[in-house]
């Protein structure tokens, strides 16, 4: 049992419910051979649990905004449930603003962060009072000018980049000393810069700083936040008043893809903050989190249909329809990035047997077009099922239209006494018409009306 009461074993048992109920229902088979299934139990759990975590070791009355990571799983019904769980919403585009906004999440609850904001995108969270973080000095320039030229609600503060180091994966290390976020604490000048930056401007009122994601441990994510919090001690010193009150401490909390338990907690990360930097939650500080893998990854499965078995050197080779443009991280990096794979029969029952070492593939036209390699499985056979796990964030919702390959239909599900599991759609498959829509089919006689001058 994971703390706080969400169970991977329970988990993994609404997952085998789900893939049968969606055979059974008709939202698997031959002509929908893949589908990605999000466990809104479980989704509903872990914010339960985040906000518990947090309460546990902040004072009373302390405001803290837990704002889901958009980038990681941009579906609005997922931020729908989220905002009526308590979580409100970290965007860093336009199109997740519009996601945020469409499914409910409140100017109040919304934090912009990107390191590319254009002018519009500023003028825009600033006139609905949403919460923007600088990301250097010429992003802080603009906001100057706006600030000056109409008057904003919006909490406005400043990234930084502690440059405490990188993890694991390179790609998911924001605070090492050349990341393209923030202003680099440990460059010449940068830490003064930014405590003048605070004396000139009385309304920024935030300091912000992302240490990191998968591949980052618990130790570096702490450091990373008490350099931050240091920074805050210092400018408040150096005004001589409060004038920073909150502290957004991004997110980042790995998640574990070896087995069902959640490893680690949103508990344990809570605690280890709160002996790392203890002063951040005595009450002198709002709080501000942004997680967003952590939430949602352990509740999402894609399923996919094995359209044929067949074995190439002695290897049986299972190709089915999920692969690279579902889970492109891990087709492309799959050291960094790998999956656990379940078999199903065709009946969506998990199946037995002894294991053969075979590889599950995509559909795609490309060799490495693998969710798995080598893997030891119960035989896959035409018609049976393969099931990529802990894919509920970076994976369904982040298509790769490689091959014009259509994006699957998501559907969360809950246990149900009647039906014995319930779907509701969270996102319908995508259509033939929409592939050549979104591939300029209104415009398929352009290029053909262009000449080059005395070429007729």
């Amino acid at each position: 049992m994971d703390e706080y009461g969400n169970s991977g074993e329970g988990r993994a048992t609404r997952r085998d419910e789900a893939v049968r109920a969606a055979v059974e229902q008709g939202l698997l088979g031959p002509d929908s051979p893949i589908v990605g299934l999000l466990d809104v139990t479980g989704i509903r759990e872990s914010a339960a649990e985040l906000r518990a975590a947090f309460a546990e070791v902040t004072a009373p009355g302390t405001p803290v905004l837990h704002a889901f990571a958009v980038k990681a799983t941009p579906l609005v019904p997922v931020l729908r449930l989220l905002r009526e769980e308590g979580i409100g919403a970290e965007v860093a585009s336009p199109g997740e603003l519009a996601l945020a906004r469409a499914a409910g999440v409140s100017p109040a609850e919304t934090v912009l962060d990107s390191p590319a904001k254009t002018p519009a995108e500023l003028r825009e969270a600033l006139a609905l009072g949403i919460a923007v973080n600088a990301d250097n000095p010429q992003e802080l320039d603009r906001i100057d000018g706006l600030v000056r030229s109409a008057v904003s609600r919006s909490p406005l503060g400043i990234r930084v980049n502690p440059q405490v180091g990188g993890g694991s994966i390179g790609a998911t290390s924001t605070a090492t000393a050349t990341s393209k976020f923030g202003v680099a604490l440990r460059d010449e000048g940068a830490r003064e810069w930014v405590v003048r930056a605070y004396l000139d401007r009385p309304w920024l009122s935030r300091l912000h700083a992302h240490t990191g994601s998968q591949g980052i441990p618990l130790s570096l994510m702490a450091q990373g936040v008490a350099e931050t919090y240091a920074l805050a001690e210092e400018i408040n010193r150096r005004i001589g008043r409060p004038q920073i009150d909150t502290i957004d401490i991004g997110g980042g909390l790995p998640v574990n893809f070896a087995s069902d338990a959640t490893a680690p907690t949103y508990a344990e990360y809570a605690r280890a903050l709160r002996e790392a930097v203890p002063g951040l939650f005595d009450g002198r500080y709002g709080l501000v989190t942004e997680f967003g893998r952590s939430l949602l990854a352990k509740h999402g499965t894609i399923v996919a249909r094995v359209e044929y078995a067949k074995s190439a050197g002695g290897r049986a080779v299972a190709v089915t329809h999920a692969g690279v443009q579902v889970a492109t991280r891990t087709v492309y990096v799959p050291g960094s990035w790998p999956l656990r794979i379940t078999a199903y029969d065709g009946k969506g029952r998990p199946k037995s047997g002894p294991e053969v070492v075979q590889d599950v593939a995509g559909p795609a036209c490309f060799a490495g077009d693998l969710l798995a390699e080598g893997r030891a499985l119960p035989l896959l056979d035409q018609g049976d099922y393969a099931a990529a796990l802990d894919t509920g964030a970076y994976y369904f919702a982040h298509h790769y239209a490689y091959n014009s390959l259509a994006r699957p239909g998501v559907y969360g599900f809950v246990p149900d006494r009647a039906t014995g599991v319930r779907f509701a759609t969270v996102r319908d498959p995508q259509t033939l018409a929409s592939i050549v829509a979104e591939s300029g089919g209104a415009h398929a006689g352009a290029l053909t009306t262009l000449h080059t001058p005395g070429s007729r």
